[in-house]
């Protein structure tokens, strides 16, 4: 029989519901009790592109329910599997739940439980044990010592599967690393981002939003959004290079797929302007790119499975560029270790939900840090307003967050939580954009 004091902290009851994310589609929400009364709740995103070593994301396929999009069987597998595994555990045991809910799975990627109700449980175990403890989940997770605020990358044009228009690159983002404080970026931020917008309007472009709330306006060129981008930023009367930089998120998988339809196996295509590119050629790409704007950081530059040419493309662009993995690292240990083995990249996107559980997240984040490399905690496209990325980003200390634009509420909720962080911590924290190396 079990038996529990006031003050124990083991789990008492775990429910999942049916919820929608940011695009309408279906997804968990997860409820953890601990025997004390505490209480966590987290919900979980999803992507729309996504890497294929990503693990599982259960849908039911039942075309007569949301389009085959619902999740039905994962919430099952959180309120009558993955409950009675851990119910009476220690809530405070964050790496023994995790283990126990990976090793019950039984699959390498996560296939019988689902990612999806993996995740959630982990998360909202997390904050019930955050709660128990009296604790911001910032400090729970990272102890009294999380204080850097994360430089944003903010999404403010979209192309690629993000958006209906000619640009191929997915994500053009801006960096705010020369503001003092997480506050006076987002303020900064958000004056660009407007700018942006006015200057789109005035010259008769789109200014309706994507899935991360960036405009998607139909440019001619990709090379054109940057320069609209660099605009923005001196027209709001900043310094680009000095007081923003430029992201990229190419997503180049995708164009690689795209190119291989058109019989180019091995080569990369613009899909919307239909020019195509061999390895050496994209590189060199970047590299002119990198001339003429102030760029700072490249994702997904070579295809996902691509180690020799990303270690190529480190060699020659690394010294002066964050050459980042996502598709090709998925937020997994095995194949970010095979990334430093190899010197393919320097930087390592961190999604939750690519890997399933807060403790196999914590883990890439080690290793990633560990080998001097940089780690940006990311958002999803299809996103919920659950804010733990922004706990996770300080409690990490990683100094880089990927959010979205500084628009739509499941977006700005997480740039208002870190807000909310920054002002708690008060003279104690440390906006990264002071000290990282850009």
């Amino acid at each position: 029989m079990h038996i529990c004091n006031k003050s124990c902290t083991a789990i008492n009851n775990v429910v999942a519901h049916e919820i929608l994310d940011s695009r309408g589609y279906p997804t968990l929400e997860v409820e953890v009790w601990l025997e004390n009364g505490a209480k966590g709740v987290a919900a979980v995103p999803s992507g729309a592109s996504t890497g294929i070593y990503e693990a599982h994301e259960l849908r039911d396929g039942d075309t007569r329910r949301y389009r085959g999009m619902g999740v039905g069987k994962a919430t099952h597998n959180v309120n009558h599997v993955i409950r009675d595994l851990i119910v009476g555990m220690n809530g405070l045991n964050q790496v023994d739940i995790d283990r126990k809910m990976i090793a019950e799975d039984g699959s390498k990627n996560k296939k019988n439980f689902g990612a999806n109700a993996m995740l959630g449980v982990s998360l909202a175990t997390a904050k019930a044990a955050a709660a128990a403890k009296g604790m911001p989940l910032y400090q729970y997770i990272g102890g009294c010592n999380a204080k850097i605020l994360p430089v944003p990358m903010l999404n403010c044009i979209n192309g690629g599967k993000h958006a209906d228009n000619k640009l191929s690159i997915q994500e053009f983002m801006i960096a705010p690393t020369g503001a003092p404080t997480f506050a006076r970026a987002m303020e900064q931020s958000a004056n660009v981002f407007h700018t942006l917008k006015k200057i789109l309007k005035e010259e008769k472009h789109i200014t309706s939003v994507g899935d991360e709330g960036g405009f998607a306006p139909n440019f001619d060129s990709d090379e054109m959004a940057i320069e609209y981008l660099v605009r923005a930023i001196e027209v709001a009367g900043y310094i680009p290079g000095e007081d923003f930089k430029i992201a990229l998120d190419v997503a180049s998988s995708e164009m690689y797929k795209e190119a291989a339809l058109h019989g180019k196996e091995g080569q990369y295509m613009f899909f919307k302007t239909g020019k195509f590119y061999t390895t050496d050629q994209l590189i060199d790409y970047y590299a002119d790119l990198m001339k003429k704007f102030p760029i700072y950081s490249i994702e997904d530059g070579l295809n996902e499975e691509d180690f020799e040419g990303i270690s190529y493309m480190t060699d020659k662009l690394g010294h002066k560029l964050q050459i980042v993995g996502d598709d090709l690292f998925v937020t997994n240990t095995e194949r970010i270790g095979k990334g430093i083995e190899l010197n393919a990249g320097n930087a390592v996107l961190i999604k939750p939900n690519q890997i399933g559980t807060l403790t196999e997240t914590l883990d890439a984040i080690c290793m990633t840090k560990s080998h001097n490399w940089k780690a940006i905690v990311s958002h999803r496209s299809g996103e919920t307003t659950d804010t733990t990325i922004a706990d996770i980003a300080v409690a990490t200390g990683v100094g880089q967050i990927k959010t979205g634009a500084p628009s739509r509420g499941e977006r700005m909720a997480k740039y208002n939580r870190l807000l909310r962080i920054e002002h708690e911590l008060d003279a104690s924290g440390m906006y990264a954009g002071n000290f990282l190396h850009w």
